[in-house]
């Protein structure tokens, strides 16, 4: 079902230039960018800015904000942001400047390297995590 992809590409920061046809549910606004449900992405997504994914995934997403994965959206790749929320299903590597947090309704199947991990009751992770901080004297 190749005709059921759309390539998404960088244009100017904080938007995304969607290629597709005229059915497709991708806005960009001042927040955040959001790529809507009933969307499919095969390849590199990547911008300035925040990303808000109710769509399918599957590629590299590299943000320079926060990415935002709402229950009933994938992303199948890698993920490069300042943080991440994941509410639906990520599998995939993370590699995250600031923190992730898996909602209830989130399912992380990967590595993470992030600043900090939180995983809400029902939240699911399986994978590693490479948390870089420093140990109080106490405790080190």
């Amino acid at each position: 079902m190749e005709g059921d992809w759309t390539s998404v590409a960088p244009r100017a920061p904080g938007n995304f230039a969607v290629h597709a046809g005229p059915n497709t549910m991708a806005k960009s606004s001042k927040e955040a960018t959001v790529l809507g449900r009933g969307m499919r992405v095969r390849g590199r997504v990547r911008g300035d800015g925040d990303l808000c994914v109710e769509a399918q995934i599957e590629g590299e997403v590299e943000v320079t904000g926060t990415l935002e994965l709402r229950e009933g959206a994938s992303i199948h790749g890698t993920v490069a942001a300042r943080a991440v929320v994941v509410g639906g299903e990520l599998a995939g590597d993370l590699d995250i400047a600031g923190p992730v947090t898996i909602t209830s309704t989130g399912a992380l199947r990967g590595d993470v390297a992030a600043a900090a991990l939180a995983i809400e009751e029902g939240g699911q992770f399986h994978g590693t995590v490479q948390a870089d901080f420093d140990l109080p004297e106490a405790i080190a």
